[in-house]
């Protein structure tokens, strides 16, 4: 599966990426995001909500960092959800372009449930939404 959505934040590229790099930061945006613990330069920990308060965790590594421009990543072989993906920093305008691509495998059972039911019928909602409150956050409107 596999999603993309973009948003226009009023902010410089160095700004967006400063705040996208402190992965532990991402909560802050994510809805479903209950914390991201980084665990040296490249790998971190994932937990996010799922159905009945249960959670489920993951590790991610950076696969790929360009200062102002890109991150990259992917989960680590071995854990509960396989997901990839990247957020792209472009001028535009008076502000900055910011592009999120996402790919995941839902996994079978509960956990698979659990994907379905985090991004909705419609991954891609999910992920506007998201992008929306990281905007607001940015833009100091939140």
């Amino acid at each position: 599966m596999s999603v993309e959505s973009d948003v226009t934040v009023n902010r410089s590229p160095s700004e967006l990426y400063a705040f996208w790099r402190k992965l532990d930061n991402l909560p802050r945006a994510m809805e479903h995001l209950q914390s991201v613990t980084v665990l040296d330069d490249r790998r971190s920990r994932w937990v996010a909500t799922a159905p009945l308060g249960a959670t489920v965790e993951w590790d991610a590594e950076i696969i790929n960092d360009i200062p102002d421009r890109l991150i990259g990543w992917r989960s680590i072989e071995g854990s509960r959800v396989v997901t990839a993906g990247s957020v792209h920093f472009e001028p535009s305008g008076a502000g900055t372009s910011v592009r999120v691509r996402l790919q995941y495998d839902p996994p079978a059972g509960k956990l698979g449930s659990w994907v379905a039911w985090a991004f909705g019928e419609e991954p891609s909602v999910q992920i506007e939404r998201d992008l929306r409150r990281f905007k607001e956050i940015m833009e100091g409107s939140h």
